[in-house]
Order: C-alpha cells, then structure tokens, then sequence
C-alpha cells in the first residue's frame, strides 16, 4: 500500500524503516494524550490549562516531526509541493534535507539517552504511579528508543540515493551498451 506512494529507486527496507518512525512515536503521543485529557496513566495531574496545552503540543510536535522523516522517501523530499509560497516547485538539496534529519537524531538520542538515564537514576520528577501505570508508561515509552537510529538511517540513505551518480546507459539490467560511434 505505501511502498505505491515511496519514489521508485528507494529500497524496500528504507520505505519500511521511514514508516516505522511515525509508528514508534505514536505509543509516547497517545500516552501524553491521556495524560492531558485526565485519564489515569500517571500519577501526574496536570493542574493548569497551560500544561496541558504543552503535553498536547509536545505530542503533536513530536508527532509530526516523526512525519517530516516520510519526505525522504517521497517525491515532496526531492520536490517543494508547488503550494509551498516561495519555494514550490524547486528541488531540495541533499544536504538542506539530510543535515537536520541527521543532526535531530543525534539530539534526539541525546535527549532519550538522558531522559532513559534521569527516570532509571530517579533525577527529577517521579510521578509513574502504581506498577501498572509504570509499565503502561515503558511499554509507550520505549519504542521512542528507535526513533533516532532509523531516523538516521533513512536520511543516509536519502543522501547516499540523492548523490549517487547516475549509471550510465547501457548499465541497467538486460541492457546492452551501443557500440561507440567512430569518426575517421
């Protein structure tokens, strides 16, 4: 179904690991949604409207950010979508797309990797509850773990696909190359 919609020289592996990001961001997303909507997955309540308005903020950033990784491995990575002001219908360097992707995986295991550090070492806030909500809150949680490797993987490979030179005629499979022409 979604490999249709993926450029056609972007492996299949690549397809799936850019589709996995959004997958493995949604457990945390809806866990955040149920905290902000009052629902008991913390002990946490979230007292004020402005902090619920950021729990559902984060979720929806992260959400969507997690979705920006699709546009490597779909033609509005290569191409601005023309309803863009300004840029529609010009081509996206490599580097303007794979430096921030890149980069947005180092942070974000950087991030996780402190975040996975301060809950086990109990810095900060403890507010996990009873044993089922701390299990509820890793089962969403965890998945988060492989946003960075695959976010990053699938941007090397938008790269490595974007810089690649072009083969020559002749070099595709069950393609025979012409004879050059000479001129006397």
């Amino acid at each position: 179904m979604f490999m249709k919609k993926a450029l056609p020289d972007v492996p299949r592996r690549t397809v799936l690991a850019a589709h996995a990001v959004p997958l493995v961001t949604l457990p945390s997303a809806l866990w955040r949604l149920a905290l902000a909507a009052g629902l008991p997955v913390s002990e946490i309540s979230l007292r004020h409207t402005w902090e619920v308005l950021y729990v559902v903020c984060l979720a929806v950033v992260c959400e969507g950010l997690a979705l920006l990784t699709l546009g490597l491995v779909r033609p509005w990575g290569e191409v601005v979508p023309r309803w863009i002001p300004l840029l529609g219908g010009r081509r996206v360097r490599p580097l303007a797309a794979t430096v921030p992707a890149v980069l947005g995986g180092v942070v974000l295991a950087g991030l996780l990797s402190w975040a996975f550090y301060s809950h086990t070492a109990n810095i900060g806030q403890d507010g996990t509850g009873t044993p089922a909500q701390y299990a509820l809150m890793l089962v969403c949680y965890i998945p988060l773990l492989a946003w960075p490797p695959l976010l990053i993987a699938v941007a090397l490979a938008y790269y490595r696909r974007r810089t690649a030179a072009p083969a020559p005629a002749g070099d595709a499979p069950g393609e025979t190359a012409a004879a050059p022409e000479v001129r006397a």
